[in-house]
């Protein structure tokens, strides 16, 4: 690893661990609650213990101005929950792109196990070797969603899948990995002993505080290095808060009552 792909992964996490808020959704949902205003969030998420933040290229000028010294990813593909097939990720930048909008790493969303797939598979190969030529880190978002996917009705199948999706991205020759979460810490074992890459888990959709918590416990049991966890946190009624919560089950080692209760989480 180049000096210079150290230092910028050095930007995204601390220790080892990351807590990365993605906050690209505007391009799939539009300027939902927690984006409107976006610099607002990204200083509450910031200053409450975010790594990171993601974005797509066009906010980093929104970003930089609020984001306490954290560290940027710039995504690099997208779609939108309007258009033929959410799953039908298309390339929105480039490597020099995301260089220009002076960000610490790049991401990019492929879903194995599509009809996307093959495309996908590679976009995502050329990347990490444009990648590679600057010394940039690449965050593989590799989920398993297609027709033959299993689901957490089947914890064990599913975390079979999501191990195969992860891999991937490992062979790819990306530097860090974010997939779903299986459902519990024994089957997403399996996950995490696909690669040796860092595995961070999606929030998925917006849960209670418990649910969340209670989920980055199980990854991080399971040894997982973090997550990438959007809506959770940004569309949280104090993103500050739940962010110091996550930031302590992953990079205290809290357990998620304690973690609540020193963020002054109320359960509602």
């Amino acid at each position: 690893m180049t000096a210079g792909k150290s230092a910028r992964l050095d930007r995204i996490g601390t220790g080892g661990k990351h807590l990365i808020v993605p906050m690209d959704h505007g391009i799939t949902l539009g300027a939902v609650s927690g984006l409107a205003e976006i610099e607002s969030t990204i200083d509450a998420v910031t200053r409450g213990g975010a790594d990171a933040v993601l974005t797509q290229k066009g906010i980093a000028p929104r970003v930089h101005e609020s984001k306490n010294d954290a560290g940027y990813i710039v995504h690099l593909n997208g779609s939108t929950s309007i258009g033929p097939d959410e799953r039908d990720k298309r390339p929105t930048g480039t490597v020099k792109d995301a260089i220009r909008a002076g960000a610490d790493a790049v991401s990019f969303h492929i879903n194995v196990g599509s009809e996307y797939e093959p495309e996908q598979i590679s976009q995502l190969g050329e990347l990490t070797s444009t990648a590679e030529e600057y010394g940039m880190p690449v965050l593989a978002m590799t989920y398993a969603r297609g027709h033959d996917v299993r689901d957490q009705s089947n914890p064990e199948g599913y975390a079979e899948d999501l191990a195969h999706a992860t891999r991937l991205g490992e062979e790819l020759g990306a530097d860090l990995i974010k997939t779903a979460y299986s459902g519990d810490p024994e089957s997403f074992q399996r996950v995490v002993e696909a690669t040796r890459l860092p595995v961070v888990i999606a929030g998925g959709s917006k849960g209670t505080d418990t649910e969340t918590l209670s989920m980055v416990r199980g990854a991080i049991d399971a040894g997982a290095a973090g997550v990438s966890m959007g809506r959770s946190i940004f569309q949280h009624e104090t993103p500050e808060a739940i962010t110091e919560a996550i930031a302590s089950v992953i990079h205290d080692g809290a357990n998620p009552e304690d973690a609540a209760r020193q963020a002054g989480l109320v359960e509602h």
